[in-house]
């Protein structure tokens, strides 16, 4: 199912948009400015609107590729006939995605910025562990790319959806109750109205509520989870990965991230550049926006190894 360009006139976002389709179903994606190429990956329940301010302000220097996970945002709805709602699927989605703008559209099979956050940070790198000569940078925000930290416990709402009990998962397929918690829990700072909006729409329908619930229970905990193979990585980054110059901008009040994630993200990777947004939520692209994107376009600006 297709969504209507009247139904996207949200603040700040006035992008033209792209399209992608493969077996049948349409990949929503955001082309902006010209450079070298971002991709910006969301995770759930959000979509492409929560990168508006970066692309926006990023565009004029650098091309911005943000596409909408199939199921979200812009992309088509498929039945589950069609379309397997599983991280495995988006990142195959992602790779059909890249290979297409590298083929189609002129981008560059070298210099991306892999810009990440929640399932975003997740897919993001799985696709970067297989392609690391692709990238130039990596940028996280609150995320995970690798099996849970020592310590750190799944919150009780979200085991008890995953699990696949009937009232949790009945409330997030059958009610917009997720989505609406996102847009008022994930920022420290209330959001204005319209910004919920445009966060909470897609999703106001139960039949667009399906990728939802699909990302919740496809949560990786142990090996026999289908996406155990994204996060299954080791101990240690490969050091053609490792070597690569990393961004992580973080919120201190994430309810889902925690300082456990944070930690394990400076173990692998100690010499990325971090900085802890103490009053920010998951959110911390909202709580923190002006900074974070101060931060992010100082650190664009610096010649990478191939570059000096």
């Amino acid at each position: 199912m297709s969504l209507t360009e009247a139904e996207f006139l949200y603040p700040d976002y006035d992008f033209a948009p792209h399209w992608f389709e493969h077996g049948g179903v349409r990949q929503h994606y955001l082309d902006e400015g010209e450079g070298s190429p971002l991709l910006m990956l969301h995770g759930n329940p959000t979509w492409s609107y929560m990168w508006r301010d970066l692309v926006r302000d990023l565009r004029s220097d650098h091309r911005c590729i943000v596409p909408d996970h199939i199921g979200m945002g812009r992309s088509d709805r498929p039945d589950e006939s069609v379309y397997t709602y599983t991280a495995s699927s988006r990142l195959a989605d992602l790779e059909r995605l890249v290979q297409h703008l590298v083929a189609e559209r002129g981008l560059p099979a070298r210099g991306w910025t892999l810009i990440g956050h929640d399932w975003g940070g997740i897919i993001g790198m799985a696709w970067a562990r297989r392609r690391p000569e692709w990238l130039a940078r990596i940028v996280i925000l609150n995320s995970a790319a690798f099996p849970m930290p020592t310590g750190y416990r799944l919150p009780w709402y979200l085991r008890l959806i995953r699990g696949g009990g009937r009232p949790p998962a009945w409330l997030v397929h059958r009610t917009n109750t997720f989505a609406l918690a996102a847009s008022r829990l994930g920022s420290a700072s209330p959001l204005p109205p319209p910004v919920r909006r445009a966060y909470v729409d897609p999703y106001r329908d139960r039949h667009r509520r399906l990728a939802v619930l699909r990302f919740i229970q496809d949560i990786p905990l142990t090996s026999a989870d289908p996406a155990w193979p994204l996060i299954d990585v080791g101990l240690v980054e490969s050091p053609q990965l490792a070597a690569l110059p990393m961004l992580v901008c973080w919120g201190g009040r994430d309810r889902v991230f925690d300082h456990h994630f944070l930690a394990e993200w400076l173990r692998r990777f100690p010499s990325a550049e971090v900085h802890l947004f103490p009053r920010a939520g998951h959110f911390v692209h909202e709580d923190a926006r002006h900074e974070v994107t101060a931060r992010l376009r100082e650190f664009l600006g610096r010649p990478t190894e191939g570059q000096r």
